[in-house]
């Protein structure tokens, strides 16, 4: 293949079994079958100069899910040195892999069955491939792109959502080494796209505090890929107001669907034209399978009070508690906010409700919190009614209040 700066060389491996491919006939002595769908993993730059260590879990998820062909991108020669070397070699790599591309066209391989998996600085190289073919590739999907070089850069030198027929993103570190932006028509923004939960938030923690957000995006395409778990996102202006519960469907824009990570065709989006640099938003758990639930919790008061009124709300089973709070202000009569956790809702058990004082004023008696909670999981039908609990509830100051939550499962 031809080479990259700082002598490196490019080399393309089909499936699991590290076969290199390089001419046309080598790729039909290998077994590959140009009537399935093609995966292209492209990954980014290698501080270390080693092979990634996901690469082959990622690998060996495609083939478990789906009877497709998996070839992955080896440039670590070209990625390793400074950083802004390994992207002046991604202009020379996005020509390589257009060309051997092209020779799987020739074979008889459909454009759009052609889907590029970029991560970090690969997503970008996948966007320039992208490019080469005029968007008529199948999907790109960009596994938290690389935002240092990029996130000024215009929509010809990075990705974006002209790149593919489908494109779409997962952010977990915006904040640090990925991308800030929207780049795809579908941009999920992974426990608001920064600080992932498990990760270290030490810079003693050394090599993991740098790059465990960053790679979180990889580890958890992989779990989604293994896992059954639907990892569904809902659109918002911020992940401030999608956990103040502002953000309950996903009519706006995608109509009846919400996109869900995976691979179904465009995210499980089922519309005529897909919108560009939509934000999507979901939380997570802090290890794989990465699956929770996100409820919408309700408390409606019976009269409206003269001061804030703080309330914490506890999902409890037998094995597991996950809370969350919010701030009725004085004179409104409904605060809610987003309850993420663990079980599905028709199996917890109870719930407790918790006035939450200031610290000056924790030893003073207050006048009972009264009214109605209510509870719904996402997305929220507006057609379809919130479960309330039948009784009205009083929240004395210093004394939780535990609740049965009965509901049951569809």
């Amino acid at each position: 293949m031809a080479g990259l700066s700082t002598h490196g060389t490019t080399a393309f491996h089909l499936r699991s079994c590290g076969q290199l491919l390089s001419q046309q006939e080598d790729i039909q002595e290998v077994g590959f079958n140009a009537s399935l769908g093609t995966k292209i993993i492209i990954h980014g730059f290698r501080a270390l100069g080693t092979k990634p260590s996901w690469i082959n879990a990622l690998i060996q998820a495609f083939l478990e899910v789906a009877k497709v062909n998996v070839i992955a991108v080896d440039w670590v020669q070209g990625a390793t040195a400074a950083y802004p070397t390994a992207v002046e070699n991604v202009m020379t790599l996005g020509l390589e892999i257009s060309s051997f591309i092209r020779k799987l066209l020739a074979m008889g391989v459909p454009e759009s069955s052609i889907h590029l998996i970029g991560v970090s600085l690969g997503a970008h190289v996948g966007g320039l491939v992208g490019q080469f073919y005029e968007g008529h590739l199948g999907r790109i999907t960009a596994l938290d792109p690389a935002g240092p070089k990029y996130t000024r850069a215009s929509p010809e030198e990075r990705l974006d959502p002209g790149d593919a027929l489908f494109v779409e993103a997962i952010h977990t570190d915006s904040d640090n080494f990925g991308i800030r932006i929207p780049v795809g028509h579908i941009d999920y923004y992974l426990n608001g796209g920064k600080d992932q939960p498990g990760c270290p938030r030490f810079i003693l923690s050394g090599y993991q505090y740098l790059i465990c957000d960053h790679l979180r995006a990889v580890h958890f395409y992989i779990s989604v890929l293994k896992d059954s778990c639907p990892m569904m996102a809902f659109p918002c202006s911020s992940y401030k107001n999608f956990l103040a519960g502002h953000c309950l469907d996903c009519s706006n824009p995608f109509l009846i669907s919400c996109p869900t990570i995976g691979l179904l065709d465009n995210g499980g989006l089922n519309i005529k034209t897909l919108p560009r640099e939509v934000k999507v938003y979901l939380a997570t758990a802090a290890s794989a399978p990465y699956c929770v639930h996100h409820t919408l919790v309700e408390f409606h008061l019976q009269q409206r009070r003269t001061s804030d009124t703080n309330i914490e709300i506890t999902f409890l089973t037998s094995n597991s508690s996950a809370s969350t709070s919010f701030i009725i202000p004085k004179q409104q009569m409904l605060g809610k906010g987003l309850l993420i956790h663990s079980a599905p809702l028709c199996q917890i058990e109870n719930v407790m409700l918790q006035h939450l004082h200031k610290f000056w004023k924790r030893n003073k008696d207050e006048p009972p919190i009264v009214g109605h909670f209510c509870t719904a999981s996402l997305p929220v039908d507006k057609n379809e009614k919130m479960m309330c609990l039948p009784q009205v509830l009083t929240i004395t100051s210093h004394n939780p209040l535990l609740q049965n939550l009965n509901i049951q499962c569809d």
